[in-house]
Formats: C-alpha cells, sequence, structure tokens
C-alpha cells in the first residue's frame, strides 16, 4: 500500500460540515488533515483486501499510529490491531472494520481497487478511515478526560466474524463502553441515524447436504428422488419456521444456493442447498438452530435421503444500550448540530459489531454517505461509492463520541 495516496488520487480537501464547532484542536486538527483524510481513504480503497488478510491496511495504521507516538498492538493473527490513547481508568472503545468483499468494482473511479475481484463495496476504507482520522486528532489533544481504545478490527464479512478475535485478544478488558459506525447510503452525508434495542438482525448460514442410491428418472419408486426432496426443504422449512415463530421477530430463511445433478433423466446421488437465516430477535436466535433442526428431520424423514446439516451460528443482533445511544446522540448534536440526528429502523443485515454489546454496553449509528443528489447506490453493490465529506463527519463523530463518554 502506498504512503499516503492511490493512484489517480491527489490530496483533494473537502467541506467540513461541522466546521467552527469544536474543540478548537480538533477543527484545527481538520483544517490542517482534512486533505490527508481523503487520501488516506483512497488509498486504502485502492487496496482492498480480504477477511484476516489484511496485512497492508493494517501496516498503513501501524505507521501512521506510529508516527503519532502511538504503540499500536496488532492482534495475534497478524492482521487488525489494538492501540489506547490517553491514561485512566475510565475507557472507551471506539471500533472500524478493516476488510473488503470478494466483488469486482464497478465505479470507473480514478482510485478504484487495483485488486482483481476484491473492493470496499461495503465502505470499510470509510469506518476505518475516519478512525484514523479520530485517533490522530485525539492524539494531538491537549489533554483527555480518560483513556480511548482503538479497535481496527478484521474480518467482519465473515462468520461468526473478526470481533471474536478481538475480545479473544483482550480488546474489551478494561472497556467501560464502545461506539461505532457504519456508512448507510439512504441517508444524507452529515446525518447520523441513532436507535435504541436493536439495529441489525442476527444472521446464520445454513448447508444441507443430500444423498441418495441415484437412479433413472423412470423408476424414482426404486430409489430416493433427491431433487424432490430438496424441494421439499427449500418450500417447506421457510414456510414451518413461520408458523413457528413470532411473525414481530422478522425471521427469515432465503435460499442463494442450490446444485443437483445434470442429466434430465437421472436422479442424482449428491446435491447441497445454502441460505441465510436472519431474525431481529435475540431470543428467537437462541432458539432457532434445534428448531431448524427438527423441522429438517420431519420433511426429510419420508424421502429416504441421507443428509447433514451444518447450521453456522453467525452474529448476535446489535442491540443499542439505552444510556450509551443517549451520549452518542448528544455527542452528533455538538458535532453537527440538533438536525444532524436521525431515528433509523432495525436492518435485516448482520453485523458482529453485536458481539461486542454481548461483554459491554455500546451503541452502534448509521453515517449518512449519500450526497443527496442521484443514485443512492447500496452495499454490496459493485458500484457503491460515497460522499466523501463523510470522512469528516466520521471523524468529528467518534472523537466527539469518546469525549462524551468518558465524561458522562
Amino acid at each position: 500500500m502506498g504512503p499516503g495516496s492511490a493512484p489517480g488520487s491527489t490530496m483533494t480537501a473537502v467541506a467540513d460540515i461541522g466546521a467552527g464547532r469544536g474543540p478548537d484542536w480538533l477543527d484545527s486538527w481538520l483544517d490542517r488533515h482534512g486533505a490527508d483524510v481523503v487520501a488516506w481513504r483512497r488509498a486504502i480503497h485502492a487496496n482492498p483486501e480480504l477477511s484476516r488478510h489484511e496485512t497492508g491496511t493494517t501496516a498503513f495504521l501501524v505507521e501512521r499510529l506510529t508516527a503519532a507516538g502511538l504503540r499500536p498492538r496488532v492482534l495475534p493473527g497478524g492482521t487488525g490491531l489494538l492501540c489506547d490513547i490517553g491514561t485512566g481508568r475510565h475507557c472507551v472503545a471506539l471500533r472500524a472494520d478493516l476488510d473488503a468483499l470478494p466483488l469486482a468494482e464497478a465505479t470507473g473511479l480514478p482510485f478504484a481497487s487495483e485488486n482483481e475481484g476484491v473492493s470496499h463495496a461495503c465502505g470499510h476504507d470509510a469506518h476505518t478511515t475516519a478512525l484514523l482520522g479520530a485517533a490522530l486528532a485525539l492524539a494531538g489533544a491537549p489533554s483527555l478526560p480518560g483513556r480511548v481504545r482503538l479497535i481496527f478490527q478484521p474480518a467482519e464479512e465473515v462468520m461468526p466474524g473478526g470481533a471474536l478475535d478481538v475480545v479473544a485478544a483482550g480488546g474489551l478488558d478494561d472497556v467501560d463502553e464502545i461506539f461505532g459506525l457504519h456508512c448507510d447510503p439512504r441517508l444524507e452525508v452529515g446525518r447520523v441515524g441513532l436507535r435504541v434495542g436493536a439495529i441489525t438482525s442476527a444472521a446464520d448460514l445454513l448447508e444441507l447436504r443430500l444423498t441418495s442410491p441415484g437412479g433413472h428418472t423412470s423408476r424414482p419408486h426404486l430409489t430416493a428422488d433427491l431433487v424432490h426432496a430438496l424441494g421439499t426443504v427449500i418450500t417447506g422449512l421457510p414456510t414451518l419456521l413461520s408458523r413457528r415463530i413470532d411473525p414481530r421477530s422478522a425471521t427469515v430463511l432465503v435460499w442463494g444456493a442450490v446444485h443437483a445433478g445434470k442429466a434430465p433423466n437421472a436422479v442424482p446421488q449428491d446435491g447441497v442447498l445454502r441460505g441465510t437465516l436472519r431474525t431481529g430477535d435475540r431470543d428467537v436466535w437462541a432458539a432457532l438452530e434445534p428448531m431448524v433442526r427438527e423441522l429438517v428431520a420431519s420433511l426429510l424423514a419420508p424421502t429416504g435421503v441421507t443428509y447433514e446439516l451444518r447450521h453456522q451460528r453467525g452474529v448476535p443482533p446489535v442491540v443499542n444500550d439505552e444510556d450509551s445511544t443517549r451520549v452518542l446522540d448528544a455527542a452528533v448534536r455538538t458535532a453537527l448540530g440538533a438536525g444532524a440526528v436521525s431515528t433509523t429502523q432495525q436492518s435485516s443485515g448482520g453485523e458482529d459489531f453485536g458481539w461486542y454489546l454481548e461483554h459491554v454496553p455500546g451503541s452502534f449509528a448509521r453515517l449518512g454517505v449519500w450526497p443527496g443528489v442521484g443514485p443512492q447506490r447500496d452495499l454490496h453493490q459493485p458500484t457503491f461509492d460515497l460522499d466523501e465529506r463523510a470522512l469528516l463527519v466520521g471523524v468529528r463523530v467518534l472523537v466527539h463520541a469518546a469525549l462524551a463518554a468518558m465524561t458522562d
């Protein structure tokens, strides 16, 4: 990864929406380094790395944090890092995720991905950049009322997620509260979406492998009809779950892949079915695996096929603490003004920030990245891009969140 800019990028300044709101040292830092923040994002964007392979991104961060007099500690897996700023008993954590998606970029940007088939289509480059900016601004503050822990986390895009690696490495030791941001392309830049309670959903992966003796389609009674069995589960399992689970829990099973056979006149010997199972309710999530196993067994019992079910527990819902969300609300208002706060709905997407909230209270917010005109490119699309003014907004919100939490 380059030392400070990406191919085709220049030291471009963007408007600082919160300029003049202080504190003075933050205004001064952003005035001097706003263009650097944009350049960092472009460098990271041009060099995306997949989950648990974020070595270049980690080195990029270590170099800049070390140059600021900080002492980053790389996680045992070799990617991601922890770094404390300040002193004192009270410790507030700020988290960003580093990894990109296995998705080809189609933005046409001059600093588009140089790694074929990999791109920052979820905005993690912005999350990382905002936290790096907040870190260096905080490191230059005249004084801090406590301690801030930076969590640059690897592997958010895989299940069960790199948050568990951070926890295992002691990343939450002594932490009293944690905050994070995620890009929201439906929210205009300069606005931040807040919500008390669940803001994301639990997400599990299901993989069902079926086997049959196989045979001729003219004699299905002499074998086990594997394709019919697959179809029974494809239609039957979502239907039965909808009758066993309270619909207010927003539980949904959607299949994403099914593979079996090649010849139209042969019953195949094996097949596989994969999908995602999501719920907005923490208690329902805990009950899903045994329920799914029971229903799959009942659906397949009459078919004669044998099967292996892999139910990979993913991430719990992100459930924002009420007090922490109040602190974050106050921070956003101080950083950007009362008009910046927006209420937001619970998403059916998964986010491993939920693992942190199993251990300490905190709040996760949505960072507006839509410029206000033009199409709203959704996350995980090859054309996803963001208004770079959101980078400085993210720096301000994270800094003010840390300051507000340390003095609350």
